[in-house]
C-alpha cells in the first residue's frame, strides 16, 4: 500500500519530528509513503473562525494535490475531521458541483494515524519500545469529531517497556480549542488548570495525544511550571525503537524537560 502523507502546517512548522516518525513508522510496517509538496493549510483556521467562503481555495487545492492518494493519513485528528466531515458541505456552498463530487470521493481515503492502523490496517502491534510512565490525553476532534474509541489505548497498550497509566477527566477539554484559547483565554486558561493537575496527579513522565495543537497547549503550561513533565504525540511513541531509544529517541526535548511549547 502506498500512503500519502497530510502534515497539518502547525506540525510541519512547530512538530516536523511527528511527520518524521511518520514516515518512520510506515517503513517499519511496509509500506510506501509519499509526501505531496504541494500541500499547504487544510483551512481548518478559517472555517472555525467563521471564514468559510476563504477557505474554498484551501478545500478545491487539497483535493487536487491528494486526487490521486491510494489513502491520505494525518497526525491530526482536528484537520482530518475538516477534510472527512466538513469538506463536502464547503465544497457543496461554494457551488462547484465537480468539486462537491471529488470530495466525497476523497474523503472516505483521508484517516488519523491510530484509525488507519487499527481500523484500516489491523494492526495493533507496531513493533515500539517507549520505556516510560506515559498518560493519554483524548483530544476533543478524536473522542467527539472522528470518535476513535479505544484506537489509540490499544496501540499504547501494545509497546514495550511503556506504562500507560489513566488520566482524571480524560475526556475534559485541555481548552485550546483553536482561537478558543485566544478570544476566551481565562476560562481556557481554568480549563487547561485542570487537565494539567489531572495529568500530575498521574505521575507520568509524558502525556501523548493524537494532536499537536492540544499538546502545544498543554506543554505550555507544563513548562511553565517547570513540572518536568513532556508531552508527545503519538506517532513519534509509536516509531520509538530500542535503536532510537539508545540515540535518544525520535525526537530531541526542548530545554525545561518539555518537548512542544515552551512560552
Amino acid at each position: 500500500m502506498r500512503v500519502a502523507l497530510f502534515i497539518p502546517c502547525y506540525t510541519d512548522t512547530l512538530f516536523p519530528e511527528t511527520g518524521r516518525a511518520m514516515v518512520a513508522l510506515f517503513e517499519r510496517l511496509g509500506l510506501a509513503v509519499d509526501f505531496p509538496e504541494a500541500q499547504t493549510c487544510c483551512g481548518q483556521m478559517h472555517v472555525n473562525t467563521g471564514y468559510q467562503r476563504e477557505a474554498f481555495p484551501l478545500v478545491r487545492h487539497f483535493v487536487q494535490t491528494f486526487a490521486d492518494a491510494e489513502v491520505v493519513v494525518a497526525p491530526s485528528a482536528s484537520c482530518v475531521g475538516l477534510v472527512r466531515e466538513l469538506y463536502p458541505t464547503l465544497a457543496r456552498a461554494s457551488g462547484d458541483a465537480a468539486l462537491a463530487r471529488a470530495t466525497l470521493e476523497l474523503a472516505p481515503k483521508v484517516f488519523e494515524l491510530t484509525e488507519f492502523l487499527v481500523h484500516r490496517l489491523g494492526v495493533t502491534d507496531v513493533g515500539a519500545y517507549y520505556p516510560h510512565r506515559v498518560t493519554y490525553h483524548p483530544t476533543c476532534h478524536s473522542l467527539r469529531g472522528l470518535r476513535l474509541g479505544d484506537a489509540p489505548y490499544r496501540l499504547l497498550e501494545r509497546v514495550r517497556g511503556l506504562e500507560l497509566v489513566p488520566l482524571e477527566d480524560a475526556e475534559a477539554c485541555c481548552g485550546f480549542g483553536g482561537t478558543f484559547a485566544v478570544k476566551n483565554a481565562d476560562t481556557s486558561a481554568a480549563m487547561l488548570s485542570d487537565k494539567v493537575r489531572g495529568i500530575l496527579n498521574t505521575r507520568a513522565e509524558v502525556c501523548a495525544a493524537a494532536d499537536n495543537s492540544c499538546l502545544l497547549h498543554i506543554g505550555g503550561a507544563l513548562s511553565r511550571g517547570r513540572t518536568g513533565v513532556r508531552v508527545v504525540h503519538l506517532a513519534e511513541i509509536l516509531a520509538s525503537t530500542e535503536a532510537a531509544q539508545g540515540q535518544g529517541g525520535t525526537h530531541q526535548p526542548l530545554p525545561g524537560g518539555t518537548h512542544g511549547a515552551s512560552t
